[in-house]
């Protein structure tokens, strides 16, 4: 069993906050300056604010020390699995529950947040 560090998800939140502002600039550049398209600025936006996320998590946040090649295609594959775990929560908030949509996005954060922390701690950066 690992000592986790107590301020572990935090450094993770941090990491979140730091990739969404990131991901958000490009995707404003791209739209504003390179007059792309919403969906073209988003995959590109997304792609790097992903990448930011790996690169500083594996480094700070769990301070990983394995192979990157594997850590990245994992991170990758934990990453879609927490948005479809994100996605299933806001529709099934709307559809079921009958809760606002917006209220509904807010519910789905915390799950993608979560899904994301234990996958990475024990999947993808795991000494």
């Amino acid at each position: 069993m690992t000592y986790t560090k107590p301020y572990q998800f935090f450094k993770f939140i941090s990491v979140g906050v730091v990739n969404s502002l990131i991901g958000l600039f490009v995707i404003y550049t791209a739209k504003w300056f390179f007059l792309m398209g919403d969906l073209a600025a988003n995959l590109i936006g997304y792609s790097v604010g992903l990448l930011v996320s790996f690169l500083l998590n594996s480094k700070w946040t769990f301070v990983y020390k394995g192979d990157f090649a594997t850590a990245l295609l994992k991170f990758s594959m934990t990453s879609i699995i927490a948005y479809g775990m994100n996605l299933v929560t806001v529709l099934a908030s709307i559809e079921y529950l009958g809760i606002n949509s917006y209220l509904a996005q807010a519910f789905g954060i915390p799950v993608f947040t979560l899904a994301s922390y234990f996958m990475s701690k024990y999947l993808v950066f795991r000494h």
